[in-house]
């Protein structure tokens, strides 16, 4: 209701200049944390020669100065950058407590020899057994932490009724990080040249507690030899690291864009 003043006993509405409607805050991409899977006592899987700690590593170190030397307008924090051992649960805590945008986890896989290929993983429901087994495998892990059961709510590893209830939780960011996702297998396939098992969702808890879109890599198989061969070479880390950074590029462009529609 316009104010009122008085003249000689006489009461006018006093009206204001209308204010223009704020403009829309534009979203920006300002922080993606990279993660390196297992490291320290956790050697994660392996081949003949390679560590899975060592392999995920160097990628993430590579696709990190790649960020860093083409996007100064994005912070890039990591959750290690040498050989050590961080909790899973530790993680996602670096991940939110930088206010993180997107979370980026990169691992290698094991299974039979033959197996091959590259994954990329979201958090939900597992369709298959099979990926319930590389959740099992990955989510192992805190059998190396100190009170594991206390800190992931009775959570059990080793069961599978375990990851049937947790992967039931659904991320509010599900959206987001199967774009995200997409988005880095088709730079494996089509850039890399790497073959491609898709995208895939399984409980896995690094992710559970990550509160921004999120995803885990599986570069690809340290059981295979050829596969070994391939992601212990740096070159080749290197390469698989700027397949995830155009991904990043593009979903990074494609998010500022639509917010500013």
């Amino acid at each position: 209701m316009a104010a009122l003043f008085s003249l000689a006993g006489f009461a006018f509405p006093q009206h204001s200049e209308p204010t223009a409607a704020p403009s829309p805050v534009r979203y920006r991409l300002r922080t993606v944390v990279l993660d390196a899977g297992h490291g320290g006592k956790d050697r994660g899987c392996a081949g003949v020669k390679a560590r899975e700690a060592d392999v995920a590593l160097k990628i993430i170190l590579a696709l990190g100065r790649q960020i860093e030397e083409n996007m100064p307008d994005v912070k890039v924090v990591y959750t290690r950058k040498t050989d050590v051992f961080v909790e899973l649960a530790d993680r996602a805590g670096i991940a939110n407590k930088n206010n993180a945008d997107l979370f980026i986890s990169v691992h290698c896989n094991a299974s039979a020899a033959a197996a091959n290929g590259t994954e990329v993983w979201t958090m939900g429901p597992h369709k298959t057994d099979a990926n319930l087994a590389v959740a099992k495998r990955e989510n192992s892990v805190i059998l190396q932490e100190d009170n594991y059961k206390e800190r992931y709510n009775g959570f059990d590893p080793t069961s599978p009724q375990s990851h049937i209830l947790f992967s039931l939780y659904q991320s509010a960011h599900m959206v987001n990080s199967i774009r995200f996702a997409q988005k880095v297998d088709r730079q494996f396939r089509t850039t890399v040249g790497r073959p491609s098992r898709g995208v895939k969702q399984a409980g896995f808890l690094v992710l559970w507690k990550s509160t921004m879109p999120a995803v885990l890599i599986e570069s690809g198989f340290l059981t295979n030899r050829q596969e070994e061969l391939y992601l212990n070479d740096k070159d080749n880390q290197t390469y698989m690291a700027s397949g995830i950074y155009r991904a990043f590029r593009d979903y990074k462009n494609e998010l500022e864009a639509a917010s500013g529609e």
